[in-house]
């Protein structure tokens, strides 16, 4: 019998520096009937503005059908550039149309960060724990991730200032000041100072993710990172949580100095983000819709949450540690001691629910004991359910391990 031909392709080096998503593999799981997901950091659903986009689609395609269906301008569509840099203002940031670059997702933002900043060898500072998908653009452009002490409130300013000892040539610190993803947390109005100021005297860059900003609970967002250091800084926003993430957009700002090369690298990538999409945010956008929409989403989100803190109170074994998040998607989970939340998996799949094991957060030095729980995408009644199923599991993995201790 012939042996199986090996394979033509020689793959670069960075290919193999590539993993599959464990969020996605998870979320295959979760497409079996009966599973209740609290896995995936998905918006709702009910929250998309069908009719509005609808509608919008029809107004593009009536009055400018033939502009919106050919290649577009790279840097983006120049109304919506223009309506990103004024809702900046918002955020205490003063841009102009000409330091807004439209991206396919914010994720592509961070790719395109990856390669104009990344150097094999050259350390990035990320916060611990930080956004898989972070560590996932930045990983094939061989970087050496330096993990930033952080708490409640953030990273640790004192783990900044450390930087040019502890990581010579940090080449920047990627940070999620708001309802960060995986944890939740918000950063303080004191904090936001200490760290940028911080940063600057390091002379370390800051690459500001935002894409939960606008889900507030309680209290508005504080200024941005960015408004505090706008030549040292670059910020990312999304569409993907506050109208829908199929179309795929979002947005970068950057200082003028760095704008034509992350340009350049988004031509190299995909020429433009798509025209039509642009046009269509922009028919649904431009008229103050986000300003009636968005409460709407906070308020259902709200809700969820608030159910979910009150199944924890009920359902959790004792020895669980949470926080109650202010804003954002997910719950961040630390189990009793001796559980992981890797190897219980599984065992919570069998069970009928499904969370992300924490430990795929971290860039060096993984917690086993950490999960996240999504409280956005079922219902409160299911929420309540599938946290009482994440009990029963738990405390069943609490009582074998104790029938095994001596």
């Amino acid at each position: 019998m012939l042996s199986k031909n090996p394979s033509a392709f020689h793959l670069a080096r960075r290919a193999a520096r590539m993993n599959p998503s464990i969020i996605r593999e998870i979320l295959k799981v979760t497409e079996k009937p009966g599973i209740l997901s609290m896995a995936g950091g998905l918006p709702s659903s009910d929250t998309f503005p069908v009719e509005e986009l609808k509608a919008a689609c029809d107004r593009v395609l009536t009055h400018n059908p033939r502009e919106a269906l050919q290649y577009a301008a790279s840097e983006g569509f120049a109304p919506l550039r223009e309506w990103v840099a004024a809702r900046s203002a918002s955020l205490g940031m003063t841009v102009s149309p000409d330091q807004v670059l439209i991206t396919s997702g914010s994720q592509q933002g961070l790719d395109l960060v990856g390669k104009i900043l990344c150097d094999a060898g050259a350390p990035v500072a990320v916060e611990t724990p930080t956004y898989l998908g972070a560590l996932q653009a930045f990983t094939p452009y061989e970087p050496i991730f330096a993990s930033l002490e952080s708490d409640e409130q953030g990273v640790s300013p004192e783990a900044l200032a450390r930087l040019p000892h502890d990581a010579p040539g940090t080449r920047f610190a990627y940070l999620l000041p708001n309802y960060q993803n995986p944890t939740g947390r918000v950063m303080s109005a004191g904090r936001r100072q200490e760290a940028v100021a911080a940063a600057r005297s390091a002379g370390v860059p800051i690459v500001e993710d935002n894409p939960y900003g606008d889900l507030w609970f309680d209290e508005p967002p504080l200024p941005s990172l960015s408004s505090l250091w706008p030549e040292g800084s670059i910020y990312l926003g999304s569409f993907s949580k506050v109208l829908t993430p199929g179309f795929r957009l979002g947005y970068m700002i950057a200082p003028p100095e760095l704008y034509p090369k992350l340009l350049q690298a988004k031509q190299a990538a995909d020429l433009h983000t798509p025209g039509f999409n642009q046009r269509v945010v922009y028919e649904v956008v431009r008229n103050g819709f986000l300003d009636q929409h968005v409460p709407r989403i906070r308020a259902l989100y709200k809700a969820n949450r608030d159910a979910m803190a009150e199944a924890i109170k009920q359902h959790l074994p004792a020895g669980c540690e949470w926080q109650m998040p202010k804003g954002g998607m997910f719950f961040w989970i630390r189990l009793p001691e001796g559980l992981d939340a890797m190897a219980l998996l599984p065992k919570a799949v069998d069970a009928g629910i499904a969370f992300v094991p924490g430990a795929a957060f971290y860039a060096a030095s993984p917690d086993p004991r950490a999960l996240r729980l999504s409280f956005v995408t079922l219902t409160p009644s299911q929420i309540g359910e599938g946290v009482a199923i994440l009990g029963r599991v738990l405390r069943e993995a609490l009582d074998a391990q104790g029938e095994v201790t001596p």
